[in-house]
């Protein structure tokens, strides 16, 4: 039983530290997943909007140092309790996106009438971010992402069951530690290899440290609350700066080094096709495909109804940049212009000027001065109405011109309000923080 324990804390734990720092990493995208699931059209639950920041950052940190708990024995109970509730929560959350009806509709009160409108479907639960994007090339499904919540529980139970019963089941002793640190470090190192990103590592080693230190100055109980608490900053402090500066590990679609024209190429699916026709002499119905042609102008065969069968053959693959457009005043579409420029393209995005946050701003401004200088084509990139954009021009005296795009492509391309992008032929060259606003030297060596 105790190797079974022993076992189930190793995969639980280092899942837990790698999933909650994989959002952690971007906890804008994993916000605006959770605004995604309160829209009206979602969970009907427009109220939790403004806090889906707060609920993202909270969700991350607890994850991670659940996670720790579970590997260093501390406070097993609590713990224990406390993934069962996110594991059955998140299983719940990917069963209903799971679910959802595509076709689905729902009625609101409009001045006293009932109004149809469809449901919208969350179709990516967002469970580790893009990241899956990044590795193997897409998200996970729902219906797999209800599946792991499904196989986690069974690796849950022991330990739950072994924090209420057995006694030997709580913080570290020596020999735990030897079985548990290492090989948890080695997991978290396997499932940041699946993710193509080792940052989970090196925290992971920040967070052992902690717990060393103070796990030889201080008896339990209160260590496992010290060791708690020094998780929870290690959490927080990297949360707060991928948060105010940018993801450490890009897995977007517009990450640096990124072509959006060979992005944008969707693959159509393969399929075959499948009809049946009924053979008159025989009396029974035969399939035909492309390899059979079929005998459309025999007399001898006739069509059966409602027969045609799809057999996909090969997977379409849709691109991740398909809906980037960018529109002048006057509904041109700017797009590809914009990717095949013969000069440098500085785009500042603002997916909500009125949300932009202007403490940088002057400095995003003397860039964009100075690129114009140089020959660069500079736009705004938001979301506004002309009337928002010309007030927000002339409040900070801005003189490029700016071109509206879909709001959750801004929210894709930049994490943050604003941010800044450098394209040359179509790639990304750079990408900044409105916090981090580089100097136009800063930006032209980039594309050089």
């Amino acid at each position: 039983m105790r190797t079974l324990v022993l076992f189930c804390r190793l995969i639980v734990g280092s899942l837990f530290i790698v999933s909650g720092l994989i959002k952690a990493n971007d906890p804008l995208g994993f916000s605006y997943k959770l605004e995604e699931y309160f829209a009206e059209s979602a969970l009907n639950l427009p109220g939790l909007m403004d806090y889906a920041l707060a609920l993202a950052i909270l969700a991350c940190l607890a994850e991670i140092v659940l996670g720790f708990a579970i590997l260093f024995g501390g406070r097993m109970k609590v713990a224990t309790v406390a993934i069962l509730l996110l594991t059955v929560f998140f299983g719940w959350l990917t069963y209903y996106t799971a679910t959802c009806d595509p076709q689905g509709t729902y009625y609101v009160m409009v001045n006293g009438a009932p109004i149809e409108r469809p449901v919208t479907c969350v179709t990516d639960c967002g469970c580790f971010g893009d990241a899956m994007k990044g590795s193997i090339g897409r998200s996970l499904t729902p219906w797999e992402s209800f599946s792991k919540d499904a196989i986690l529980m069974v690796f849950l139970f022991p330990i739950l069951l072994a924090a209420f019963v057995r006694k030997d089941t709580g913080w570290n002793t020596k020999s735990d530690d030897k079985i548990l640190l290492p090989g948890g470090l080695l997991l978290v190192a396997m499932w940041s290899w699946i993710f193509t990103w080792y940052g989970p590592v090196w925290i992971t080693l920040i967070g052992y440290v902690g717990y060393v230190l103070i796990k030889r100055r201080i008896e339990a109980p209160r260590s496992e609350w010290l060791t708690a608490g020094w998780a929870s900053v290690v959490s927080l402090v990297f949360i707060w700066w991928c948060y105010t500066h940018l993801p450490v590990r890009d897995y977007r679609p517009y990450a640096v080094g990124k072509n959006i024209m060979e992005e944008k190429i969707s693959k159509a699916p393969v399929n075959q096709v499948f009809v049946s026709y009924l053979n008159k002499t025989t009396g029974k119905a035969e399939e035909f495909d492309s390899a059979k042609p079929y005998p459309w102008d025999d007399p001898n065969y006739e069509a059966v109804e409602n027969s045609t069968r799809v057999v996909e053959l090969e997977a379409g693959v849709i691109s991740p940049v398909q809906d980037f457009r960018l529109t002048d005043r006057d509904e041109y579409e700017l797009t590809d212009d914009v990717l095949h420029a013969d000069q440098p393209v500085l785009l500042i995005t603002a997916y909500d000027l009125r949300k932009s946050d202007i403490g940088n701003l002057a400095a995003i401004a003397k860039l964009a001065a100075d690129a114009q200088s140089k020959g660069w084509y500079v736009y705004g990139v938001c979301t506004n109405d002309w009337q928002v954009v010309d007030d927000f021009k002339f409040q900070h005296q801005l003189a490029f011109e700016f071109v509206r795009c879909d709001e959750k492509v801004i929210k894709t391309m930049v994490r943050a309000n604003p941010g800044i992008m450098v394209l040359k032929d179509g790639t990304v060259k750079g990408i900044w923080h409105g916090n981090d606003a580089p100097t136009f030297e800063e930006a032209e060596g980039k594309v050089k």
